[in-house]
């Protein structure tokens, strides 16, 4: 029996298949079937059943992840007190979203690289419905998106909000939203649902709302006299600044934009963790 064996059986029963098995452990289907044949031979047990949605656990492969679980969880202890951080190789994979990518992100990776001098980064920028299908298919390591992401199977942590501001061009007059567009963000995301809802309530259903994904070409559309829209203001104070944006005041402004790291509980990724904490770190200083 080898920790190879064990964590590959481990990967199996968290996804419940072979094929979903090797893709995250970047091995072949015949290697997992290799290691599992070797386990149950040692063993002499029978650990998995085929059913239709792919392959579940006997009672004793049930009890035998039991055991595995705590071995995991021992191993991960010690490459996290025991090992040089500096030493730390392989990929990591980071989602964020654009308002995050336009502020803190790039000081994060710069400290995250620093730290871990021999680590891979793969960067996702993204609107946080599909970061947060990325993190529970565990194609990212750690999501920094509009969360909490909901599932028992994910870690997260608070990490500073934006507030958000209304905004014009600059020398535009206050708008008449029955009459002016409202640039906002992407159709499937919260803050455009509730931002609907409100200008709705406030002003019956004919407004206008010009959804766009990203956040810096919304910026441009409202800099240009297209539209007015809420801006986080940590982006906007550039733009006033430089005399392309003007703030104005309807009367309300739409709820602040929170945001977690989230990351997979299990198994457990000490350096995703890690990393999270660094994140609400760089945030909070930002």
């Amino acid at each position: 029996m080898t920790l190879d064996q064990l964590q590959t059986f481990l990967w199996v029963a968290r996804l419940q298949g072979v094929r979903r098995a090797s893709e995250q452990m970047n091995i072949s289907q015949p290697a997992v079937t290799a290691r599992l044949q070797a386990l149950e031979d040692t063993l002499q047990v029978r650990l998995f059943e085929r059913s239709s949605r792919g392959v579940v656990l006997t009672r004793e492969g049930e009890l035998l992840r039991g055991y595995a679980e705590q071995m995991a969880f021992v191993q991960e202890e010690i490459r996290q007190r025991v090992s040089d951080p500096t030493g730390i190789a392989g990929l990591f994979r980071v989602g964020a979203s654009e308002t995050i990518a336009e502020t803190w992100l790039p000081r994060f990776l710069e400290c995250l690289s620093q730290n871990y001098p021999r680590l891979s980064l793969e960067l996702t920028v993204d609107i946080s419905i599909n970061l947060r299908d990325a993190l529970l298919a565990r194609q990212l390591d750690l999501a920094l998106l509009m969360g909490p992401v909901s599932a028992f199977s994910v870690n997260n942590i608070a990490l500073p909000h934006f507030d958000l501001g209304w905004y014009r061009a600059a020398g535009r007059p206050d708008p008449d939203f029955l009459t002016t567009p409202v640039i906002s963000y992407a159709r499937n995301t919260r803050p455009y649902r509730e931002l609907v809802e409100e200008l709705s309530k406030r002003h019956g259903p004919g407004i206008r709302v010009f959804s766009c994904a990203s956040l810096s070409a919304s910026i441009q559309m409202i800099a240009s006299g297209i539209g007015v829209g809420p801006i986080p203001n940590a982006l906007a104070r550039d733009r006033v600044a430089s005399g392309q944006l003007q703030p104005f005041d309807p009367g309300w402004l739409p709820s602040p934009l929170e945001f977690t790291a989230s990351w997979m509980a299990e198994p457990r990724n000490s350096l995703a963790e890690e990393a999270a904490h660094l994140a609400m770190e760089i945030a909070g200083g930002n």
